[in-house]
Order: structure tokens, then sequence, then C-alpha cells
């Protein structure tokens, strides 16, 4: 498995589908994978379930997420993990990208042996009983492999025997304890090795003269050790406000402390747990046992230490280590019974139960790694406020109608706590309740942020950027943002979207996605500031409403009331224009206008571009339909564009054709002619599916909202997924009631309606 194919970059910012579909590009996932995934297929079925444990009544999901950037002896993996937890997959994709710059992780890994106990009381001579055990040793392993053939002709089953004498703690009187090791190979065999007990107690009945009480596996699985190796250079480190120094001697003091406090070791060897027990999960193993096997192995010496140590070599560099025992299988029932874990081990791409193993210590170190890193540096809950303030909203409780308004609220109030999430869902839910000092502390609050807005085309995109007119509205959904000060780094929060990370202080070494808030700080001269940038979007992302300009309007207009820059509007709208350029390569400049001043445009790109407010006497009933499938504006322009270079004089005439549209479009609207701008509506759709930038789905919505009374529908903004316009002649509720009825989102809006433009 190459690098190239795991390594996908800027992976977590992509919608489900999206992730789906660039794993299964990369050759990382079967066809029928890639479908059993799309579809959502893959999942274990009640029927399936029935008969894999008794009493079902039905199937509890978790969510399946993907850990990406693990290097392991040379190989890169990209690793299934089934938890619900937030913030483990991106602290092990964060810690592992961090040990890929400086090789991955080294792991190694002993034969995996399973112990299988027999309990032997009443034993009339002890030393008699062992030495003859010793002498017949070969005789027990025979009987045990006679049992399983099969495992012996696949390299494994019973190798050796182990004796043991114990006290009895209520009498005092001695047992013995006969070990038969078993090499499983690539079955966990916990029914296995159960069975070979059993098979092999009436022999040892006879050797040993006493009575054999107890026969079954141990979960102590010390004979299949794993063992996991880092090395982190200090300059790898270095962040946070700390130096890589201070950060690595902060990672050691945290290390130590859990060997000799049992109390923080648990805590500890928990967060080793969290990478280890969702891989487990997801590939179908008894996460249940490996947990039991890494607790009583921690305790192994008399009193419950860490399984991690963290030190410095002779060379200052950071060097972590693992040693525990993980006793797993990848072929099985466990396995062939459910087809969520087949797929996760093709996925992962392991090629033995060994292999399995060592993968799992690897990550089970990267998430000790991140754990204690970030409470020596920054404190565990910092780094994930967006993740973390998203559980607390789950568990106060919130509607998911009014899920992300509770989480901006909660996330704005300062206090991530579930019983401040419950004040505000009460607000939400009851707003005749709140009190007229919360509403005014709100619109202060407000009053602080800064604010873009939202816009649909009504008719011109795409002919647009090439020098021809197009109308535009402001739609009531607007993107905010706060800016607070912080101690070190320029920090990026949209908690609706899940996205937090800190922008890389060397302009070269921004991601794509870092680029369009950089240029704006740049600009403004604010890159060595540290600061805090939240955003709270109302406007969906990649729906071709405007959001991205929304988003570059309300950071810009943050920061200047934040450091009070005294920015006009004009200011405002140029740098939003110069970040529209790094998101969408080629943008017409009509997005941020409209996001900007929030007034009803016919626009003209060009240096400069022709900008009249448009006069909507009467608002104009529109809806909104929302397919769901993001459609990336950079990618339809370019596609429209290198068309534009192959045939230019054809594609001049379409955006000549889609001009002339446009002006009658603006006459009908002066007109209130919403019977004519309908039917032109209809006929630019038209040319822009010519232009091959609809979509199958945006088909539908256009179709939906004509058969269900709409004047005129079309796409709007880029395509490529995203949205449509449909325009009614006053009630709107029979298109929204139908597209949602067909599963898509729809929303009623008044176009030339007054906004807030504060």
């Amino acid at each position: 498995m190459s690098d190239d194919r795991s390594r996908i970059p800027e992976f977590y910012r992509l919608s489900v589908e999206e992730r789906v579909r660039a794993v299964h590009e990369r050759g990382l996932l079967t066809g029928s994978d890639f479908r059993a995934l799309a579809t959502g297929k893959h999942t274990l079925d009640l029927e399936a379930a029935d008969k894999m444990i008794e009493n079902v009544v039905g199937v509890m999901g978790l969510p399946l997420g993907l850990g990406m950037n693990l290097r392991v002896n040379d190989k890169q993996y990209i690793v299934p993990m089934a938890v619900e937890e937030p913030s483990i997959l991106a602290a092990l994709s964060s810690a592992s990208k961090l040990v890929g710059q400086c090789g991955g992780f080294e792991t190694e890994a002993t034969d995996p042996i399973l112990i299988g106990q027999i309990q032997v009381v009443r034993v009339p001579d002890l030393d008699q009983a062992k030495r003859a055990l010793l002498e017949r040793r070969q005789e027990v392993i025979n009987l045990a492999n006679s049992l399983h053939p099969n495992m012996v002709a696949r390299g494994g089953g019973a190798q050796d025997l182990e004796l043991f004498v114990h006290p009895l703690p209520s009498s005092g009187k001695p047992m013995l304890v006969v070990h038969l090791l078993v090499n499983t190979c690539d079955a966990m065999g916990a029914n296995l090795v159960n069975g070979m007990c059993e098979g092999v107690a009436p022999l040892i009945e006879s050797i040993t003269g006493g009575e054999v009480f107890l026969r079954i596996l141990s979960n102590l699985t010390d004979r299949a050790l794993v063992r996991a190796r880092c090395k982190i250079p200090v300059e790898l480190l270095v962040g946070r406000g700390y130096s890589g120094e201070e950060a690595r001697d902060g990672i050691i003091m945290a290390g130590e402390f859990a060997e000799v406090d049992p109390y923080r070791a648990a805590t500890h060897n928990k967060g080793i747990m969290n990478g280890i027990d969702p891989v487990a999960i997801a590939t179908g193993n008894d996460w249940r046992a490996i947990e039991a096997g890494a607790h009583a192995f921690a305790a192994r010496s008399g009193r419950y230490t860490s399984l991690t140590k963290w030190s410095a070599d002779e060379n200052g560099n950071l060097c972590g280590s693992l040693e525990m025992p993980i006793k797993v299988g990848t072929v099985g029932t466990a396995v062939e019974s459910n087809p969520t874990a087949a797929l996760n081990l093709r996925l992962l791409g392991v090629e033995s139960a060994i292999e399995l193993a060592q993968v799992m210590g690897a990550v089970g170190l990267a998430q000790n790694f991140a754990a204690i890193r970030a409470l020596a540096t920054e404190g565990i809950q910092k780094g994930h406020m967006t993740l973390h303030a998203r559980s607390v909203v789950t568990a106060a409780g919130s509607p998911q109608e009014i899920f992300d308004e509770v989480l901006d609220r909660l996330i704005l109030s300062g206090e991530i706590k579930v019983w401040k999430a419950q004040e505000i869902v009460a607000e939400l839910t009851h707003p005749v309740r709140v009190s007229r000092n919360s509403a005014r502390k709100r619109g202060t609050e407000d009053a602080a942020l800064g604010v873009g807005y939202g816009k649909v085309v009504i008719m011109g995109e795409h002919a647009v950027v090439y020098g021809r007119h197009a109308i535009a509205a402001p739609l009531p959904m607007t993107i905010k943002a706060q800016v607070e000060d912080c101690d070190e780094g320029i920090h990026l929060l949209i908690p609706r979207w899940g996205i937090e990370f800190q922008l890389a202080s060397n302009p070269n070494e921004r991601r794509s996605f870092e680029r369009p808030a950089g240029v704006m700080l740049d600009e403004l001269g604010l890159s060595g500031r540290a600061m805090r940038i939240e955003v709270f979007p109302e406007v969906p992302r990649s729906m071709g409403l405007g959001g991205s300009a929304a988003m570059a309007v309300a950071i810009v207009r943050a920061l200047d009331k934040h450091y009070r820059l005294g920015l006009a509007d004009e200011e405002v709208n140029r740098l939003a224009f110069e970040a529209e350029k790094l998101a969408h390569g080629n943008p017409s400049g009509i997005d941020n206008t409209l996001a900007c001043y929030a007034k009803p445009l016919v626009f003209r790109a060009g240096n400069p571009p022709l900008v009249e407010t448009l006069n909507i006497k009467t608002p104009i009933p529109m809806v909104v339909g929302m397919t769901g499938h993001e459609g990336l504006t950079a990618k339809t322009v370019g596609r429209v564009n290198a068309a534009w270079q192959q045939d230019r004089k054809l594609y001049e005439r379409i955006f000549d054709q889609i001009d002339t549209l446009v002006l009658r479009g603006v006459q009908a609207i002066q007109d209130e002619d919403l019977v004519t701008l309908g039917q032109l509506m209809n006929i630019c759709h038209g040319m822009l599916n010519a232009l091959q930038v609809s979509t199958p789905e945006l088909e539908q919505l256009v179709d939906i909202a004509r058969a269900n009374g709409a004047l005129g529908a079309k796409l709007t903004g880029g395509g490529g997924g995203g949205s449509i316009i449909a325009l009614c002649d006053g009630d709107t509720d029979a298109v929204v009631n139908a597209i949602r009825a067909a599963g898509f989102e729809a929303v009623a809006v008044a176009l030339g309606a007054d906004l807030d433009g504060s």
C-alpha cells in the first residue's frame, strides 16, 4: 500500500459521500465495498444479528470513521475505527502525521499464543503429578492437536505445557494449574482453546490422579505481546506556546506520573485503549478480552502501572514505547457474520492477525502520545472545543431541528456545560419565557459579531465570469464570526461543521482551505497576532448559496470590530474578493458583493465591476431547494473555462444569449411580471444544463418544483451539486412540501425583503 494511495489531504473536510469516493478512487475499496458504504448496506441486519446472540430485539450502531496517516514498519495504513467519542480519530490522525514525518512507528509481535487453563484439585501427590505431566507432555499436546487438525495444518496448534501451583484461599490446600499454550494463527481462537482444554481434561486427570475443575482460556494473553516504538525530534514538538524541549519534558513527566500512580495509570491506559478498542470493534474482535488482558498485564508486578514509557535519548529526541498483550483474529465466525467487520479488514489491508495486532499497538501508542501531549501543553478539552461542545449539546437533549443554533449559542456563551445547553434549548423552544435581560444580552453579543449574507443568483451564473450581467439577491441566511484573543497561534473554529484547526504561521505552509483566511489576515497585518476566530454559519456549505463569500465577509468584519480597524464596506468587499480568488480560482465578484452589501443587485464583472441596486418593489416568493450534495464552484468554473478555451466563438454566443435573458429578467422584475420571469428562469436553466454544470439531483429538484406549481425553476450558483431556486406565485408551501417529501431540504424565502445589514 503506497503512501500516495493512503494519504488523502484534508480528508476531514470532505462530506461522507466524498470520503467514501476518495478512498475508493485510491484503490482502497473494491467496487462492491464502495457500493456497500455508499448505500449504507454494509451494516449488520436484524436477521443476521438474531443468529449471533440470543434475545435479539435490535441492532445498535456506532459511528465508523477512518484514522489517517498511520505508518507502521514502513507501510501506510488507513485505520477503520468504530467509536462514539469525539476527538479520537482526529487525535490519531494528527499524531500519526507527526510521527510519520520521522519514520513512523516500529512494531514487533510474538506468535499469537493463547493460553488455556486447566485447574486440577485434590491432587494426591503434587510433585509426582508434575513429573508425570512433564514426562507425558507430548501425549497431552498430541491429543489437543488431534481435536483441531486443520489448525495444525495451518502451522498452529498446541505447542507446550506450563505448570503452576497455587494455594486455595479458602482452605490453603494446593491446586495444580496446567497452561496449554496454543498458536491460533489468524483466528481469535477462544472456542478452539476451550475445546482443547475440555478434550485433554480426562487425560490430565488420569496422569495426575486429581480432579479437573475449570478448563477455560485466559484473557491475560501475555504470550501474544506487541511492542511499538516511536522517536520524535524536539523540533517537531514546537508549538502551542511551548518549545520542543518543554513539550518533550512535559510528556515525559506525564508518563512518569502514570508509571508510579495507579489512579493516573488507569486514565492513562484508558487513553491507549481509546485507540485500540475502536479498531477491535471495527474488525470484529473481542475488545472486552483485549481490555481485560491489557489491564491485567499492567498489574502483573503487583502494582497497576502504565503500558507505555516516555523518555529522552542521548540526542534529546522524545522516545515512546508500548508493550502489551493483543490477541486478535482476522478469520472466524465473528468476522464472517458481520459484513462491516469483513469490509473494514479489507480496507485496513492487513495480511495476518499478527500484522493487525501490530497496527493496533501503534494506534494505542499514537493515541497515548496525542492525549498526554495535549495534557502537557494546552489541556485536553481546549484542543477539541467544537467536538466537546457537540457532545454537550447532544447530552442536553437538544431537538435536531435546533441543534446547530444551540451549538452556536453554547460556544458564544463560553460555558460548555450541559446545564447551559439545556438553558439555551429552553429559550429556543419556549421563546416567550426569555427574559428581557437575556434578550438584551444576546443583542449585545450579536452586535459584536461580524456578519456576511448568503445569496442566490436569479439568472446569469457562469456567464457573469465572462463579463455578462447577472441578477442576484441576498438571503435571510447569514454567517457570523467573532474574534477573541488567545495565548498563541491563530485558531479557526466552525462548531457546526466540526472544524477546528490552527492556521500555519508560514504562508507557504498553509493548506488550501487555510489560504483564504490567511490572505485576509496578511493584508490586514494581523498574521502575527494570537487569536481565535469562531464562525457560526447558517448558510450551508458548498450549496451554491455564497457560503465561502459570506464567511470571508463575516471574518473581515469580526476582525474589524475586534481590532477597531475602521474598515469601510468597500475594503471589506475587496478583502473578501481576494479570499474568493483563492477559494474559487476565477470568481466574478458577485458573491462577495452580495455578502457585503446585502442588497438585490444587477452585477457585471469588470475593473471596476458594474454594480447597480435592483429595486424589487414587492418581495418575490421563492423556494431554495438543496440537494445535499456539495458542489465545488472552482471545479465547475474550471470545466466551463476549459470548454470556452476550446471553442470560444460558440461559448461567447451562449454567454450572450444568457446575458439577453438576464436583461429581460431585470425588466420583468421591474414590471412585477413573475410569469415572464419564471419562463426566463426555465430557459436559463436549460442553457446551464447545456454547459454541463447541472446534475441528476438538480434536475430532479427542478422537475419537482415545476410539477408542483412553480412558475420557473433553475439551478443557482456554480452547479455540480448544490441548490435550485423555484419562483412561486404567492404560496410556496406546495413546492417546499414536495421537495421535502422527496428527501431533500427546502426553505421558502422572500427575495427583496428588508434584511438587517448591520
